[in-house]
């Protein structure tokens, strides 16, 4: 005879959320305050952060660091974040997990017309309180790319942007360097 067994006690509801997110249904899954999707980038979006890529790359490997869209973890919370594109040192990056937002140099989100406002709003004021240094929002919906620095509990201190598509965005240091973003 088996028995049901009680998983009231001892169970840790932001784990087993984050366990099923990861094991659920590959790697472009997410979870936005509590919510699981799975994320399905259109190609058009895909050029979006393949541009963006190819010109943070050169600059990304000389500072010993990997260009990709790796899992970040912000622990305490029910998220458990995909970006677009995110820059985080390679020693880093080797071990196998999720990072956590101020353990890289950049996150980069582009939006989709289904993502919109997670981006512009959630995902900011996340990234800012999980102290993710540099924070690339690039609204393919209005057209415009926006830089965010400083973070904060409270948000982003600094505020570069919004610039329309076309308008070269200065990445400060480590990256000093100027964004074309005409492709986008």
């Amino acid at each position: 005879m088996t028995t049901a067994h009680d998983y009231s006690e001892g169970i840790d509801p932001e784990y087993a959320l984050k366990y099923a997110i990861q094991h659920w249904s590959g790697d472009r899954s997410e979870i936005v305050e509590g919510i699981l999707t799975h994320v399905t980038p259109s190609w058009d979006h895909e050029n979006a952060a393949e541009e963006i890529r190819d010109q943070i790359k050169p600059r990304a490997r000389e500072l010993g660091c990997v260009t990709g869209s790796g899992n970040l973890d912000l622990p305490g919370s029910s998220n458990w974040y995909v970006p677009d594109l995110a820059v985080a040192p390679k020693d880093l990056a080797k071990g196998g997990g999720a990072l956590l937002p101020d353990q890289t140099l950049l996150v980069v989100e582009i939006t989709s017309e289904s993502n919109a406002e997670t981006d512009r709003v959630v995902k900011r004021k996340r990234y800012a309180e999980y102290g993710a240094p540099l924070y690339l929002l690039v609204d393919r919906m209005d057209r415009t790319v926006t830089l965010f620095a400083e973070p904060g509990r409270l948000g982003y201190a600094k505020v570069d942007g919004p610039h329309p598509f076309g308008t070269p965005v200065r990445l400060p240091e480590p990256f000093a360097l100027d964004l074309d973003t005409s492709a986008l």
